[in-house]
């Protein structure tokens, strides 16, 4: 019996989509470069290179006197505060919006609860921290209440998914055998729900810390306002002290946060 001859491997049908997808790309980055009108002869020239260098020459060395690090401490602490009272004020506000948002309490609650979560999320951080600026003034107050608004919205919607996905039969056995429902709920789903919940408190802690910073800058308190008030006197030695300071707290709480959600893990044999 003869062999048979290969049967032709046919070349991939070309996908004219996918490059439709990649010339569009292509032409709005082209466009975008050419709406900017960026002078890169001047920007790349050596005056310019001479006076950037310069500009970041002037950030060193840091500024490490005891009277300068104590301050830089100080507004670390600050900041550690507004991001930690953020995002538990937020943890309880977005547990209390997730109950009627994962469909417990009704379809008009259900609506309703999602609606103002993504209303409250919707809005940036910066824009909450300007408001709670003019409501509450100037100060670490305002930029907790900022993260709050802003994280509630996010830690809602997570918690509310979490839900979702959970099983109800425990809860259902336990108000079949007579609990109420506070007690069927606690019993039932809380404990299949709360290291998930807890795991994403501990991811968006990480990220206000970063956004604590930034929220300095229009009046939340903390390193980002310190970093705000040297670099517009031109104290660059002083800034570059706080920019290590907020690249410190980020790296510490970063680690610590890793360390408690490994925690929250299954435990390997």
């Amino acid at each position: 019996m003869s062999a048979s001859m290969p049967a032709a491997v046919s070349a991939p049908p070309r996908c004219l989509r996918c490059w439709a997808v990649v010339l569009g790309v292509l032409a709005a980055v082209v466009a975008s470069f050419v709406y900017l009108a960026i002078d890169y002869g001047a920007l790349l020239g050596g005056e310019s290179l001479s006076l950037m260098g310069r500009f970041i020459a002037e950030f060193f060395p840091p500024d490490l006197s005891p009277a300068f690090l104590a301050k830089t401490g100080w507004g670390a602490v600050q900041t550690l505060a507004v991001s930690a009272l953020g995002t538990l004020l937020a943890a309880a506000g977005g547990a209390l919006l997730a109950l009627p948002a994962s469909g417990r309490s009704g379809r008009w609650a259900r609506g309703l609860s999602r609606f103002v979560l993504n209303f409250l999320r919707s809005v940036p951080e910066l824009v909450w921290a300007a408001l709670m600026v003019l409501a509450a003034g100037i100060g670490p107050f305002a930029g907790a209440l900022a993260l709050a608004l802003h994280t509630t919205g996010v830690l809602g919607r997570l918690f509310a998914e979490a839900l979702e996905n959970a099983p109800r039969e425990p809860e259902r056995a336990l108000a079949q055998s007579g609990a109420g429902a506070v007690a069927a709920f606690s019993y039932g789903s809380l404990p299949l729900v709360l290291p998930q919940w807890v795991a994403y408190t501990l991811y968006r802690w990480e990220m206000n810390i970063r956004m604590a910073t930034v929220l300095g800058f229009v009046g939340g308190g903390g390193l980002g306002q310190l970093l705000y008030f040297h670099l517009s006197i031109f104290q660059q030695a002083q800034a570059m002290t706080v920019l290590l300071a907020m690249f410190a707290l980020v790296v510490l709480v970063d680690f610590a946060s890793a360390r408690l959600r490994r925690g929250l893990g299954p435990a390997h044999a």
